[in-house]
């Protein structure tokens, strides 16, 4: 028995009362001893009784033990047998030793002797990640496992009735989107008004019936808007089927001669209604940036995803708009005391041209304008071109360093990005964040990088060029404009070079625009000089392209031997070449760049959107022109990665 119930019954005030007790028998037996003889037998007797009451109270208290112990084994094993929890012992080499009822009668067949692959490949997934809390799926069941590594101990609840609330909940949120159809002032304009009804009635029909199948609300809120509202169950079905809308839509009226695209923004992930609305905005805006026909799904956690975008965006921008910016841009830099502007790294001639024509734009504002450069970051084409503008005074004295720029730029200062509009790709990020106005010309597809708060944004994906966009801009200046040679001829370039020579996205605004460079001096010997390839460059390009092969059904992947470096533009060339071999229909080349990275080009002629192929390698570009730049990872490595690009693009093996 324990001391701490032994002193609680017959503890130290006991033995105290007792010496009290003999000490007073003894006084009494002095003074009579017949009554002191009394005395110590009746303190004799207590003694006695206190013994035997001792002894009672140990046995009485041990029987009691031994009981509850008898019912907490019990309760223990009953607990064990019966609770709803499963109970799995394992040994080192993860083979099971022990389980208990729940686990026999939710899992078939004789566990003992087995390895854990047997309940789950997930247990054995779970033990290697050195996890300890997860959730797995037998069958249809699901299980919350806790694991107790130094016991080698699983511990199994059933949480099936959870995870389908979960997915319930998650099944039924609230989807708003915004359906645009892109071109539908444009193509309708002039039409006869049966045949507008009829394409009109076509779309209609199309879309209530897809709204049909999909269980979506639609509601036509103008002549070329929708709203359509849904589950998120509905959308995952939307994106398992790809949005085929976009494409049925287009198909459907292309029977009248004249396709109209279709353009979905889709906000999710999100409590409020309004903000819904305003991502699903958000969304379309992204859509339509990127040149229409396509669907943008913005989620609150998690990478924009896109789908369509099959078509080459139709040409909507109209002079009058141009004019617009033209004088917005002006205001702008007639607000500041100086503009400065930036191109993407590792300028082409399209940026470093546009950005020459955007320093005209100050000069004819009487601005002071600053281009920042980086020297020991340039192509070789803009190599041959800075050494023409070293000739050029004036214009030399005009090109600055990023550290130069970062020196001299203020609150009053304009910055005006060209050629890109991620500011993951402009030649110095810091100056972002160090002014208060940005503006953005650029003509790629809008991705979901994209600069913060700019007060003006002229992206037309559509455009052959920033340089032609610039070009536009430089006519509709208020002032007399006096080019010089040099300034036309490097726009031209850019033109140029981003046309390949007029051959590809070449609008009749592209040749308006050459026309005003032509006849403001631009010289054209001269940018055949600027453009002229190095042997040893058309030596290394041919190896590129000799290292082709094909990939599914006009596939070209060229992947270049690991121990040898190449320039973007050569891999860029390369790629380009390879798009001119028969049964062609995308090309891609692979190649280590002399900065470590991995690089890959890709082209089309405008049936594969290899923007959306770039776009998944976390890159981007345009539908027949885009590239990406990955890092720590092999010349193979890259090549395995855009091979499972392409196969989830377009649908998995054929």
């Amino acid at each position: 028995m324990p001391k701490s119930i032994m002193k609680r019954w017959h503890g130290y005030h006991v033995i105290a009362l007792f010496a009290v007790a003999i000490v007073l028998s003894t006084l009494i037996t002095f003074w009579h001893w017949q009554l002191g003889l009394v005395s110590f037998a009746a303190v004799i007797l207590v003694a006695l009784y206190s013994v035997f009451a001792k002894q009672g109270f140990e046995q009485d208290l041990e029987a009691y033990l031994s009981t509850l112990s008898y019912r907490v084994n019990k309760a223990g094993e009953g607990a064990v047998a019966n609770l709803p929890v499963g109970i799995i012992l394992y040994n080192e080499n993860h083979v099971i030793q022990w389980v208990n009822p729940f686990v026999n009668n939710r899992i078939e067949g004789d566990l003992i002797g087995e390895n854990l692959s047997v309940i789950s490949e997930d247990l054995l997934v779970i033990l290697d990640e050195g996890s300890t809390s997860e959730t797995i799926q037998v069958d249809s069941v699901f299980y919350h496992v806790e694991v107790e590594r130094n016991e080698r101990l699983i511990y199994l609840t059933d949480v099936t009735e959870k995870e389908e609330t979960k997915e319930l909940y998650e099944d039924t949120q609230t989807v708003v989107s915004l359906i645009y159809l892109d071109n539908y002032d444009e193509v309708t304009q002039g039409m006869e008004e049966q045949v507008r009804s009829r394409m009109m009635s076509t779309i209609t029909s199309t879309l209530n019936q897809w709204a049909n199948d999909y269980d979506i609300f639609l509601r036509r809120t103008a002549s070329d808007r929708f709203l359509a509202v849904m589950n998120y169950k509905s959308l995952l079905l939307l994106e398992e089927n790809k949005f085929a809308i976009v494409d049925e839509i287009r198909e459907a009226t292309s029977r009248e001669k004249a396709s109209i695209t279709l353009s979905i923004g889709v906000g999710t992930d999100e409590s409020s209604l309004r903000e819904l609305g305003q991502v699903a905005q958000s969304s379309l805006d992204l859509a339509l940036g990127r040149g229409g026909d396509q669907v943008a799904i913005k989620r609150k956690n998690g990478r924009v995803r896109f789908y369509g975008g099959k078509t080459n965006a139709m040409e909507k921008r109209t002079r009058v708009r141009a004019r617009v910016i033209s004088h917005a841009l002006r205001d702008f830099v007639t607000e500041s005391e100086r503009v400065i502007v930036m191109g993407h790294s590792r300028p082409d001639m399209d940026a470093i041209g546009a950005s020459i024509g955007v320093l005209k734009i100050a000069d004819v504002n009487d601005r002071e304008g600053y281009i920042v450069l980086d020297q020991s970051d340039m192509n070789a084409d803009v190599q041959r071109l800075m050494e023409e503008v070293e000739t050029h005074d004036h214009l030399w004295s005009q090109f600055i360093s990023p550290e130069e720029a970062v020196s001299l730029i203020d609150k009053e200062t304009l910055l005006v990005i060209v050629d890109t509009h991620k500011p993951s790709m402009v030649i110095e990020p810091r100056l972002l964040d160090m002014v208060d106005r940005v503006v953005v010309l650029d003509h790629h597809r809008r991705g979901e990088d994209f600069i913060n708060d700019p007060v003006l944004v002229y992206m037309e994906p559509y455009a052959s060029s920033t340089a032609e966009l610039v070009t536009e801009l430089l006519e509709y200046q208020p002032k007399q404009l006096n080019m010089d040679r040099l300034e036309a001829t490097a726009l031209l370039a850019g033109i140029i070079v981003d046309t390949k020579s007029f051959a590809v996205r070449t609008g009749a605004r592209t040749f308006d625009a050459a026309s005003f460079l032509r006849s403001n001096g631009a010289d054209t010997v001269l940018v055949q000089k600027l453009l002229k390839e190095d042997l040893d460059h058309y030596k290394k390009r041919a190896k590129l392209v000799e290292s082709g092969d094909m990939y599914r059904e006009g596939y070209m992947i060229a992947t270049a031997d690991p121990s040898e470096t190449y320039t973007q533009l050569i891999i860029a060339q390369a790629a380009d070449t390879l798009l001119t071999m028969k049964q062609v229909v995308a090309s891609f080349v692979i190649s280590q760049r002399e900065d470590g990275l991995v690089s890959i080009s890709a082209r089309s002629l405008g049936e594969i959107n290899v923007q959306v192929i770039m776009e998944r390698l976390n890159g981007g570009g345009h539908l027949s022109n885009a590239a990406t730049q990955l890092e720590g990872v092999s010349v193979e490595e890259a090549k395995e990665a855009l091979q499972e690009a392409i196969d989830e693009v377009i649908g998995g093996d054929e």
